[in-house]
């Protein structure tokens, strides 16, 4: 069950999901609909919404990790409200907030980022 999208006015910046966020997202959801059901699915999207708007509203509210691989020097961590297993890193630029993956905690991390 693809994810419902909260409709934006013109006005507000773009989706700041990077494909690989976006699949990261479906998948978790089809997992916890398989497991859970469809009520915590959808309860998975709103809470993965909200916290999507918080981190663009605090762009530096996420943790900085340090990773081994330079690449992902600038890449904040923040976890997902309502399902603490679940991360969402991110970068923040001057002008653009990228979610660039959302990842349940037990994976290993810095290697997913390799994919």
């Amino acid at each position: 069950m693809p994810h419902a999208r909260v409709t934006r006015p013109p006005s507000e910046p773009p989706d700041p999901l990077r494909p690989a966020a976006e699949r990261d997202l479906d998948a978790q959801a089809e997992y916890i609909a398989a497991s859970s059901g469809g009520a915590t699915e959808l309860r998975f999207y709103r809470s993965a919404e909200q916290t999507l708007q918080l981190i663009a509203r605090r762009p530096a509210i996420g943790r900085r990790i340090p990773y081994r691989n330079p690449l992902l020097a600038e890449t904040r961590m923040f976890v997902m409200r309502g399902f603490p297993k679940h991360l969402i890193f991110d970068r923040t630029s001057e002008d653009e907030i990228s979610v660039i993956r959302v990842i349940h905690g037990a994976r290993d991390i810095e290697n997913l980022f390799e994919e």
